[in-house]
């Protein structure tokens, strides 16, 4: 064990995973799988997508427009991250951040966002 792990108590270093939320352009409406995702989206709410990952959300954000394991939503239509909705809640355990995916996909689809989860 190196000197910086014994600095860091245990149970962060096994907090490293994340929930984001990447604006998708408005053009991504225009795919029949979304809309069909999203029948109560309302109109001028944005567009998004919700992931989770063990990296950074920017490392990841630039995997995914590199199209590296990347969702052709977010390669194709990914304009920028939205920390404002999800820097709140990491970074967490892997299994939070499974569950947190879930639920904030779930809230910003009900607060009339158009939102793809994969």
């Amino acid at each position: 064990m190196t000197a910086p792990d014994k600095a860091r108590p245990r149970a962060n270093r096994r907090h490293h995973h994340h929930v984001y939320v990447v604006e998708l352009a408005d053009p991504v409406w225009n795919e029949t799988s979304f809309r069909r995702a999203n029948p109560e989206h309302r109109l001028g709410m944005p567009f998004v997508y919700v992931g989770m990952t063990g990296l950074d959300p920017d490392l990841r954000f630039d995997r995914h427009k590199a199209g590296i394991q990347a969702n052709r939503f977010v390669f194709t239509y990914g304009l920028r991250l939205l920390p404002a909705l999800y820097a709140v809640y990491n970074p967490m355990p892997y299994e939070a951040a499974r569950e947190m995916e879930v639920e904030l996909a779930i809230g910003l689809r009900e607060a009339g966002y158009g939102v793809w989860q994969a």
